[in-house]
């Protein structure tokens, strides 16, 4: 079976090759030499044979290229001033483009080359960008950053944020904030905590944007958290103060536990930091627990030791008393020597 693909994928390539040289019509016929390339890379990709499958789609991308040149040349020998018209054109004919070089993106996840692949899917969404296609693109972008997301964190981020960003522009704010919340919480894993901050500030502004203000009590909470870790008490506090002009946060049970964890955290009273950061508020704040384990891993400065006030001495009984005297009479009976 995988011999039949392969040979079928050959012969697709030979005719792609003879359509794109222009052997068999009086000029080279890009558009139907990239539908051959496009089925050898189907047929390769049947057949499991990813490094030939990617290189099929790499040569489509091409014809499809040389096609959308041969297409705006020839409308611009036609058209004395309707560029819009030729541009419009030139639009259509490049998605197959993107789609191409996007595919050979996912030929080189198959090889488990991911940094490759992420480059190719990028290259993809800004053609996409470019096309005016921006769903497509920030679908491209989400996509890669998955992809890479557990080889390169770091590189994950910047995808993620920058698929916000195209949704921002788009004004569809929830789709930008769930990629934004995804940058957070890699930003926070890395323990990136400058970012992080003003990550989850960015989150908050638009949850609050989109009236979605108990999101907006969560993400505060998120916010303490990442300041106490930066050991930047005044900054966690403001973000408490800032908070109250949010409907309904003052009063809320998310104001009372972070005034607490404050007041822990200032008088360094781990037990109180512990407690707050053990109840079920922030323990279940979020569904991969990242910000519930930044609660739990608190600690508060000075090692984490609660200050007891000192107890009021007891008088002891007489019998209490004698008894310590005696031993102590016992002890030195004998002399120093």
């Amino acid at each position: 079976m995988a011999a039949q693909k392969i040979n079928e994928g050959l012969e697709h390539l030979a005719k792609a090759e003879n359509l794109k040289t222009g052997l068999l019509k009086w000029k080279p016929d890009y558009d139907s030499a990239a539908s051959e390339y496009g089925k050898a890379a189907v047929a390769f990709k049947n057949a499991k044979q990813f490094e030939q499958a990617k290189d099929a789609c790499l040569r489509e991308a091409v014809a499809h290229e040389n096609n959308r040149l041969t297409v705006l040349g020839d409308l611009q020998r036609l058209l004395t001033s309707s560029f819009l018209n030729a541009d419009i054109v030139m639009s259509i004919q490049s998605f197959p483009c993107c789609q191409s070089y996007e595919q050979a993106g996912m030929m080189l996840k198959e090889m488990q080359k991911l940094p490759e692949a992420v480059q190719l899917i990028e290259k993809a969404s800004m053609m996409y960008l470019e096309n005016g296609t921006p769903d497509t693109a920030a679908m491209a972008l989400e996509r890669a950053g998955k992809l890479i997301e557990n080889v390169d964190p770091e590189k994950a981020v910047q995808l993620y944020q920058q698929t916000a960003n195209v949704f921002e522009n788009e004004e569809r704010l929830r789709q930008a904030v769930e990629l934004l919340g995804k940058a957070s919480r890699l930003l926070v894993r890395g323990r990136r905590f400058d970012e992080a901050a003003l990550s989850i500030q960015k989150e908050k502004n638009i949850y609050k944007e989109i009236e979605n203000y108990p999101t907006c009590y969560k993400k505060t909470i998120a916010q303490v958290l990442v300041h106490l870790h930066r050991n930047d008490y005044v900054a966690a506090e403001r973000c408490v103060r800032e908070s109250y002009s949010i409907p309904g946060f003052n009063g809320s049970e998310d104001c009372a536990a972070l005034e607490q964890l404050l007041e822990g955290y200032d008088q360094q009273d781990q037990d109180q930091v512990s407690e707050v950061c053990n109840s079920p508020l922030f323990k279940y704040m979020d569904n991969d627990e990242i910000y519930a384990k930044l609660g739990l891993s608190l600690v508060v400065p000075g090692g984490g030791i609660k200050k007891k006030s000192p107890a009021t001495p007891q008088a002891k009984p007489d019998g209490a008393a004698g008894t310590a005297a005696e031993e102590e009479e016992d002890e030195y009976s004998g002399g120093l020597c």
